[in-house]
């Protein structure tokens, strides 16, 4: 997690990224995007660039005069110019500014997305495909090992979802087995949902019920949950007997556990006591 200075850094980089993309095409878009993970790429590899571009005896522009010297030619302008924004402001160390590059590279791939009008499609398959894997613990092993090569993990993904789900959700997909921001597999992909959902200006709820809800108590839901956080709130729910009865819902930090599983529990627990 970024501290205050890294989002001060990361917002500057993040509106001239906006700004870009509210007049390009949704290619130039994306092409942007890929090339700012590539750098993200070239970061994670190339420590001593890592360290030099967030230096702290170094001024911002020093780094971003690094940077542009490193990349010029070899990415695109836009690409250039948002990271030389990025490195100019001040980072807590190495780890928090290749996070950042990161970040800035989903979000030109999700803002593209959006352009396309295709977000909430991806959000969804995204949210699908993390069911599937959670599904089945074979999969489930292989994306989450990391002594995989990531190639191998790559190509799965790609034989799970190509032709079946949108190019962006296969992308996203992949960058979620090659450790988005560190992470796990399995927290990758729940904060690229999560990415894409903010992108909507959405919160997101994971709901958990013993049977299917009709599309009313869907909408019912929902509208309530807008009227709680403020703003409009995308459902992923999830079907499982386990709980017998009632709903949980957890949104960010906040667990809303009214299933009758764990009420069971708590009278278990307190008769025991």
């Amino acid at each position: 997690m970024m501290d205050t200075i890294n989002r001060e850094s990361y917002g500057a980089a993040a509106d001239q990224l906006a700004a870009f993309a509210a007049s390009a095409d949704v290619q130039r878009i994306g092409a942007v995007g890929e090339d700012i993970l590539a750098v993200a790429g070239l970061l994670e590899r190339e420590r001593r660039l890592r360290r030099a571009l967030a230096d702290p005896g170094r001024s911002g522009d020093d780094h971003a005069a690094l940077l542009r010297s490193v990349l010029s030619g070899k990415v695109s302008a836009e690409a250039v110019d948002i990271l030389a924004t990025l490195v100019t402001g001040r980072w807590s160390g190495p780890g928090a500014l290749l996070d950042g590059v990161e970040l800035l590279g989903v979000t030109a791939l999700l803002s593209g997305v959006d352009r396309a009008g295709n977000l909430g499609d991806v959000e969804d398959e995204l949210f699908r495909f993390g069911q599937v894997v959670s599904g089945d613990s074979s999969l489930a092993g292989a994306l989450a090992d990391t002594t995989s090569p990531l190639p191998a993990r790559v190509q799965l993904i790609q034989d799970l979802l190509g032709g079946k789900a949108e190019p962006a959700t296969v992308r996203l997909a992949e960058l979620a087995a090659g450790g988005f921001g560190g992470r796990s597999f399995e927290s990758s992909l729940t904060r690229l949902i999560e990415l894409a959902a903010k992108q909507r200006d959405h919160s997101v709820a994971y709901v958990t019920t013993a049977v299917p809800l009709t599309e009313a108590d869907e909408q019912r839901l929902a509208g309530r949950l807008a009227e709680l956080y403020g703003r409009e709130v995308s459902l992923k729910i999830d079907v499982d007997p386990r709980i017998l009865g009632g709903v949980r819902v957890k949104v960010g930090p906040d667990l809303y556990d009214g299933t009758v599983s764990r009420r069971l529990a708590e009278a278990k627990t307190a008769l025991a006591n």
